[in-house]
């Protein structure tokens, strides 16, 4: 009998990483982890880690009732255009959700979203689509997150903060907490580098380092 199908989009390290997460909450389902498949446009081997790999257009025309992609792609514009993609072929997008996370008050979570073990979401914040947060990351209190926004592992974002479409935070970040109505704000289009410590707001599309962040010079 026909069934739903479940892909992760992207074979390499991301969703060699969020696949597990996937398998055990569709396990929990019922669901056997043959219908959960890697998706790749790039060659890649027949069965990676156990799992069929497939093209989307493979995964678009498989026998399937219903199919659900989550998007385990690094970059963030790539993320996009992919989302576009799925909308157009009436794929519905998988928010993966591991099971050790913690979610606490007041969370709102767009779609799309992968949360990787150890995760912690606390209180009154707001995220927007296709959010990415990897392994021992956490968001504090009253922050409000963009779409597509990425956090690479343990970035720390403390309370009253703004992070705006498209930011990439990376490893072992740690983000100053706000002020109540005077939050620190990361524009749209910034990236953190890996273990930057951000004292103050971070204009769109700046690159900062070091510790304090400072914009890298061009």
């Amino acid at each position: 009998m026909t069934a739903p199908l479940y892909g992760i989009y992207g074979a390499s390290g991301c969703g060699r990483g969020i696949l597990p997460v996937a398998r055990e909450l569709l396990m929990v389902q019922g669901i056997p982890a043959r219908r959960l498949v890697f998706i790749d446009d790039a060659p890649q081997p027949p069965t990676i880690n156990g799992h069929a790999v497939m093209t989307l257009d493979a995964f678009s025309s498989a026998s399937a009732t219903t199919r659900h992609v989550a998007l385990a792609i690094a970059n963030s514009k790539v993320r996009q255009r992919l989302s576009d993609i799925l909308v157009d072929r009436s794929i519905e997008p998988m928010s993966v959700t591991a099971a050790n996370v913690v979610i606490m008050d007041s969370v709102q979570l767009g779609e799309g979203a992968l949360l990787s073990p150890f995760v912690t979401l606390t209180s009154n914040i707001r995220i927007g689509r296709y959010f990415h947060a990897n392994l021992y990351s956490y968001v504090e209190h009253d922050c409000v997150i963009g779409d597509f926004v990425t956090f690479a592992p343990a970035v720390k974002c403390n309370g009253n903060v703004v992070i705006e479409d498209h930011v990439y935070v990376g490893a072992g970040a740690v983000i100053k907490q706000g002020q109540p109505g005077k939050p620190l704000v990361l524009g749209e289009g910034a990236v953190i580098g890996m273990g930057a410590v951000v004292t103050k707001s971070v204009e769109a599309g700046q690159t900062v380092v070091g510790n304090p962040a400072r914009p890298v010079e061009s």
